[in-house]
């Protein structure tokens, strides 16, 4: 028997047909889905780099020379419409297809997605086609993969919340390679590679785990099959038994933790947004002598450094599970290698250059990577020493991200009121410190969040109750949006400082909210913890 903190999980994963291996303590099951959320993630993220950049960068430079204020219209209906449509395919997959088969609809429709945007050049019609694609397969896509994920466990595990931070690890690494590679491709050798370059790893992700689906089990199979699992789970045997009032007083917490949600992601988004305008127009990216220098060495340690640790991650797996999923193995192996040589072409290109100009899209990349950094220690924190209750960590996240945007608001102070573009640059430090601050916030709300709205949901109703908690995110990411794409007008009458800052009011205000709730919630929860 497998034994994790007086847990048995073996017997959980036996009912379900899952394959009861492990990996670092967790299902093996975890880290079929680490990877395919990973390229997923790759994909998202490498786009989202580039979209705002893309836009407003001058004809000349191949860009569609937007408004700054057009852009962020386009981008906030953009990432809304992306948080959206999960609601959708939460229904679909409830309904109709089952997770499994949700999750490939949506790879396939994101591969064939970023395919039209790569040939934006051609016409423009492509790059909406392709925005519209993605839409459509994210929808099916992002809840459906979250759950499976809370499904690996039983209800109360201790392992849950941390079995979710491995799986943000997951999104992460995508995030952070995506945003590295297909900005970097975008911004220095041409529009469509960056854009081609997204689908092609989603394509890789989708084999996977085509090739993979054994290992779950009944776990993700169609709706008559979902049945057979609750026949034999005894949480759903428990919840049915469940008198209304505590069903009703769960799903009043999730939806007090959704709305919390809107306030962090409206100002954690504006990393797609008004800070990359500010990293465009106001940030120090031309660098010479020893700070050029020291600067390849950075990049090149921070383009390596998560190959190396994915990778172990990778053959860990490979360790247990290649021989009875022997193509899941070698197609993610295959990606990790082309992976590797992009990432050495970069390095080497870099090296030799004679100019040293940090690209915009570089600075995406500093969440992804200090959440690769940090992910483990979160979950040790909050498996051996400090453990708060839900409403808590949200509080913490959403003050940590406040304090990034406080920030930036400091050292943007030295930016004259309505300032032109490129008139005054200050440090690229502001910027680096103030994704620290997002990425600690993150990693105490969001898979923290992914976690409760599974452990606090009824079964039958999970895939649309998931698709809630992204429609919480597509809220916030349309406000974000039309928030971003004030920064003109507010930097233009008052400064800066005064736009950064005010997006730093909201999320701690609500902080404060939830901290005096929390004991009202931790009630409400009725033994969830």
């Amino acid at each position: 028997m497998i034994q994790q903190n007086g847990e048995l999980l073996e017997p959980h994963l036996d009912k379900l047909g899952a394959s009861n291996k492990q990996v670092f303590g967790h299902p093996a099951a975890l880290f079929v889905l680490f990877f395919t959320e990973m390229w997923e993630r790759f994909s998202y993220y490498g786009m989202r780099a580039l979209l705002t950049v893309f836009l407003v960068s001058e004809i000349t430079k191949g860009g569609w020379g937007w408004s700054n204020a057009d852009a962020m219209s386009l981008y906030g209906w953009y990432t809304g419409l992306v948080y959206a449509t999960p609601v959708l395919g939460g229904i679909i997959a409830d309904k109709l297809t089952g997770f499994k088969k949700a999750i490939l609809i949506g790879a396939l429709l994101m591969t064939l997605g970023h395919a039209s945007m790569a040939l934006e050049g051609f016409n423009d019609y492509f790059f909406f086609i392709g925005l519209g694609l993605m839409i459509l397969g994210n929808g099916m896509f992002k809840p459906n993969i979250s759950s499976m994920v809370g499904q690996l466990y039983p209800d109360k595990s201790s392992k849950k919340d941390a079995g979710y931070t491995i799986f943000y690890m997951g999104i992460n690494a995508g995030a952070f390679l995506g945003s590295l590679l297909c900005g970097y491709l975008g911004e220095k050798i041409g529009w469509h590679y960056g854009f081609g370059l997204a689908g092609i790893f989603m394509f890789f992700g989708m084999l996977q785990f085509y090739f993979g689906q054994r290992i779950f089990g009944v776990i993700g199979n169609t709706p008559q099959s979902a049945a057979e699992i609750a026949a034999v789970k005894e949480e759903d045997v428990k919840e049915e038994e469940l008198p209304k009032k505590v069903v009703r007083d769960r799903l009043f917490v999730v939806a007090v933790l959704m709305i919390a949600s809107i306030f962090f992601f409206l100002a954690f988004e504006q990393a797609g947004g008004s800070m990359s305008i500010f990293a465009k127009d106001y940030t120090q990216r031309v660098l010479e002598g020893s700070a050029a220098t020291s600067f390849k060495w950075i990049d090149a340690i921070l383009t390596i450094f998560p190959i190396v640790v994915v990778t172990y991650v990778l053959f860990s797996l490979a360790s247990k599970i290649f021989k009875d999923y022997p193509l899941t193995i070698i197609f993610t192996l295959v990606s990790f290698i082309s992976i590797a040589i992009l990432g050495l072409w970069k390095v080497q290109r870099e090296f030799t250059s004679l100019e040293t100009e940090v690209t915009v899209s570089w600075f995406q990349i500093l969440n992804a990577f200090f959440i690769v950094l940090l992910a483990s220690a979160f979950s040790k924190l909050w498996e051996k020493i400090w453990n708060p209750s839900g409403p808590v960590k949200f509080a913490l996240g959403l003050i940590l991200v406040g304090l990034s945007f406080v920030v930036i608001a400091y050292g943007a102070m030295d930016i004259p009121q309505g300032a032109a573009a490129g008139t005054v640059r200050v440090s690229m430090l502001w910027l680096i410190l103030a994704y620290l601050f997002q990425t600690m916030g993150e990693l105490c709300l969001s898979p923290v969040g992914l976690s409760y709205v599974s452990k606090l949901s009824p079964k039958k109703l999970l895939g649309l109750i998931f698709g809630f908690w992204f429609l919480a995110s597509a809220i916030a990411n349309k406000i974000a949006g039309t928030m971003g794409g004030m920064i003109d007008s507010i930097s233009s009458q008052y400064s800066l400082s005064t736009f950064f800052i005010i997006i730093a009011i909201l999320p701690i205000s609500v902080a404060l909210i939830l901290i005096i709730m929390n004991p009202l919630l931790k009630k409400k929860m009725h033994g969830i913890n």
